[in-house]
């Protein structure tokens, strides 16, 4: 008998290496392009909540300055004045006028700021006050105008202006409806010599 050969096991036949790595790069290429889809969709959800969230502030401080109805479960707010002193306009000799006034406004943040544009309140109240005439602020009347003019400027400064259509204004310092900042004006001592 003739001696067989031995047979040779045949292996399998190779898998080209690249087949297997490409299978894999377009795997990890698919898993790349999912996470940067899914990244995408959060940063544009994101953009949108930071958008809504940037329009509620705009209207919020809209709403501050315009609102015209106060919740009568807070306590108001009110901004003390240094007191003012100021020459009258002459009319039967030199008089003078000392006013301690308090503004009643919105709420906290308009407070705040008044405060910082104090100087310039001041400096137009001043104005006003040392072209009055005694006659003029001696009167409940007179007084009630001058409070406006105080709530008025105030305002002005604050960079609200009033509706076309004028509602109410205050009256013996006491709230308009107007969604004006500055709502109200009270003299705590007022003093013509």
């Amino acid at each position: 008998m003739a001696k067989e050969a031995p047979k040779k096991e045949e292996a399998p036949a190779p898998v080209p290496a690249g087949k297997s790595n490409m299978k894999k790069i377009i795997v990890m290429v698919l898993i790349l392009v999912l996470v940067l889809a899914v990244a995408g969709v959060g940063a544009v959800l994101m953009l949108k909540k930071k958008s809504k969230a940037a329009d509620g502030e705009e209207a919020t401080a809209e709403q501050t300055h315009e609102a015209a109805a106060f919740d009568p479960h807070k306590p108001p707010v009110f901004v003390a004045m240094e007191p003012f002193t100021v020459n009258l306009q002459p009319e039967n000799g030199e008089q003078f006028l000392q006013v301690v006034a308090t503004l009643r406004v919105q709420n906290d943040k308009i407070g705040e700021e008044v405060k910082v544009f104090m100087p310039q309140v001041r400096h137009e109240v001043l104005s006003l006050l040392s072209g009055k005439k005694a006659s003029e602020v001696t009167t409940p009347d007179g007084r009630k105008e001058l409070a406006k003019d105080i709530r008025d400027i105030v305002n002005n400064v604050l960079g609200w202006t009033p509706p076309k259509k004028k509602k109410k204004s205050v009256d013996d310092g006491e709230a308009g409806d107007d969604g004006a900042p500055v709502v109200g004006v009270f003299f705590t001592q007022f003093i013509v010599q």
